[in-house]
C-alpha cells in the first residue's frame, strides 16, 4: 500500500508537509528580502572547515565545507567528527531571532554548510544525535541560501510510504518537527549540472 501525502499551503507563503510521523513547514520567501546580503556575509567571513570522515579505512574530505556555532560548551559529534562552538556573532543571533519567534522553540547551537556546487552533498541521515536529546522531541530549522537545492525525505521503516521532495530555495526557511526526525530520514543529492554554491544553516538545541 502506498501512502498519501497531504500538503497544505496558506496566504503567509507556508506549505504544510503532513505524512507519518512527519510534519514540516516550509517557508519559501522567509529571509528573500535579505538573503543574498546573507549569502555574501557568510561566504567571505564564516572560517569554513573540511572535514574529514573515515569509510572503508580511508580518510577522504567531507563533501561539504562545514562551521558550528553556539552557546559556550555546546560541542557537537557526527560521523566521528567533533566540533567545537565558535560564539555567535551578530549576524546569526539576528536570523536565530527571527526563527525563534516564527517557530517558537529557542535554538542554542547552528551547524552551518557550505556547498561549492552541485558536486557536493550530504547522504541519508537523521539530525539524531545524543547531544539533540531524544529523538521524538528534535526540532530543527533550516536556512538556506544561495543556489535552490533539492531536500528529500524518507521514511525510515516503511519503504512503502511516499518520499517527500521540496525544492529548498534562496531564503527560504524549513522547519522539521518532532517526531520527524525519529521516523524520516533526509539528504541533498548531488547535481552534476548545478555550478552554483549554496549555504544551509541548522539550528538545533544542545541538551
Amino acid at each position: 500500500m502506498n501512502e498519501t501525502l497531504d500538503i497544505f499551503s496558506s496566504a503567509r507563503d507556508l506549505i504544510e508537509y503532513k505524512s507519518e510521523n512527519a510534519l514540516l513547514d516550509y517557508y519559501p520567501y522567509f529571509f528573500q528580502d535579505n538573503a543574498v546580503h546573507y549569502f555574501s556575509f557568510l561566504k567571505d567571513n564564516v572560517p569554513w572547515q573540511q572535514d574529514k570522515i573515515k569509510m572503508y579505512g580511508k580518510e577522504i574530505n567531507l563533501p561539504r565545507k562545514t562551521a558550528w556555532y553556539g552557546e559556550q560548551g555546546r560541542k557537537y559529534s557526527y560521523s566521528g567528527i567533533e566540533m567545537q562552538p565558535l560564539p555567535f556573532f551578530g549576524l546569526l543571533k539576528d536570523i536565530k531571532k527571527e526563527i525563534e519567534e516564527c517557530s517558537e522553540v529557542s535554538f542554542n547551537s547552528v551547524l552551518m554548510n557550505y556547498y561549492k556546487d552541485g558536486q557536493d552533498y550530504v547522504s541519508w541521515h537523521s539530525d539524531d544525535e545524543k547531544e539533540l536529546g531524544p529523538s521524538e522531541d528534535i526540532f530543527i530549522a533550516s536556512v538556506s541560501l544561495g543556489a535552490d537545492r533539492d531536500f528529500q525525505l524518507k521514511n525510515a521503516f516503511n519503504k512503502d510510504i511516499e518520499k517527500i521532495n521540496i525544492s529548498l530555495r534562496n531564503g527560504s526557511l524549513l522547519l522539521m518537527k518532532p517526531p520527524t526526525q525519529k521516523f524520516w530520514l533526509h539528504q541533498i543529492p548531488k547535481r552534476k549540472k548545478l555550478d552554483l554554491p549554496r549555504i544551509n544553516l541548522t539550528f538545533r538545541k544542545i541538551i
